[in-house]
């Protein structure tokens, strides 16, 4: 039975895109129906609006003033993937309204938790590496990010794009890092924050870790230490149970989050959250797949993940426990039909496609609801 009743309805701004955006996302909207049947809490309406590379190629906008208006107004952001191949911008660059939203809304904060799940094969042969459960925190209003759009072209022979590292960014960023890690802290053997870097060659990121010095020095009950970038690349390959929360710079936390998703087979398993302090926007860090678009092959548990993500944070804002409820249903079922070993996602050389993993998942929910209690 639900956990509570409640009057709340939420309004949720869906995006699904291009590509296997759709696809996943029909199959995360019939998935979150039935947590809310399984577990209760507020009901949640869903608006679709559009976006993307392939309404661009229809209307000449990729991303309408309408569409970002009702997401403003909206109770969360729920985002599909977006992008085509072919339908680029006239200097060549991907359609890519997601960064468009996230400057919008100054969703700072993205939050790319990496975690192996029983039943997905094993990347690394060592046995610790079925521990792996740690969060890359990307700055994403500022660093080389920051340069889209803004590049400089001097006579077809040099081309610049500048970084940009702000203290207040940085502090704010930081600060999340820190306050993850204090709600993690309660279900691991151990807390670190790692500033990631290249502090011995650049400036701007040399300021960047004297800012998380000194917010580190706010936070003295969780421990703090220093990675340069090209050193956490190894160590996420050698050790990655050792690690617990992570924040850098934009372009090295684009870069290190893929290999992450790696590190447990690959995106099709890799959720995110771009959140800031009034508004957040949740989507799987996979692409579009132009290849398998339309097929019904697409592995839709990053955009499960991404959902249960998003119910955390609505949690959060909103005071209502039976959200959290179901994120934590959402996970334990996400584990429960993997481990049985009857669905394999095709990505991970299997041969079950969208509808046998959504029936799967939404299947195991009431084992995962009483699992979680």
């Amino acid at each position: 039975m639900p956990t509570n009743s409640t009057t709340q309805t939420l309004e949720i701004a869906v995006l699904p895109g291009d590509g296997i955006g759709p696809e996943v996302m029909g199959a995360a909207i019939e998935l979150l129906h039935a947590v809310h049947v399984e577990c209760g809490g507020p009901a949640l309406h869903f608006t679709h609006y559009d976006a993307g590379a392939q309404f661009f190629a229809r209307s000449g906008v990729a991303l309408p003033d309408s569409t970002l208006e009702s997401c403003g107004l909206s109770d969360a952001m729920l985002f599909g993937a977006m992008g085509w191949p072919d339908i680029v911008n006239p200097d060549g660059t991907e359609i890519m309204p997601q960064l468009e939203l996230r400057m919008a809304f100054s969703l700072y904060a993205g939050v790319r938790p990496i975690r192996w799940f029983p039943g997905l094969p094993a990347v690394l042969t060592d046995e610790r590496a079925r521990g792996i459960d740690f969060v890359l925190i990307r700055e994403q209003t500022e660093g080389l990010f920051y340069a889209r759009g803004r590049g400089r072209m001097v006579d077809d022979n040099e081309a610049y794009d500048t970084m940009q590292i702000t203290r207040a960014g940085t502090a704010r960023v930081s600060e999340f890092a820190f306050r993850l890690a204090e709600r993690r802290k309660a279900r691991r053997a151990f807390s670190l924050v790692t500033c990631v870097d290249k502090a011995n060659v650049f400036t701007s990121m040399a300021f960047f870790r004297k800012v998380f010095d000194g917010v580190a020095a706010q936070h003295p009950g969780i421990p703090a230490n220093h990675s340069l970038v090209d050193a956490m690349a190894m160590n996420m390959l050698k050790k990655p149970w050792d690690l617990d929360v992570m924040v850098m710079e934009n372009m090295y936390g684009d870069i290190l989050s893929d290999m992450g998703a790696g590190l447990i087979g690959g995106l099709g398993m890799a959720p995110s959250g771009d959140i800031g302090d009034a508004h957040g926007l949740f989507q799987p860090v996979h692409g579009t797949a132009p290849d398998i678009a339309g097929q019904g092959k697409a592995n839709p548990c990053a955009m499960f993940l991404s959902a249960a993500m998003m119910l955390d944070w609505l949690a959060d804002r909103h005071g209502e426990a039976a959200l959290e409820v179901g994120a934590r249903a959402i996970e334990k079922a996400v584990e429960i039909a993997l481990t049985g070993g009857e669905v394999v996602p095709m990505d991970y050389g299997g041969s079950s496609g969208t509808a046998a993993l959504t029936t799967a998942v939404i299947s195991a929910l009431p084992a995962a609801r009483r699992g979680v209690q």
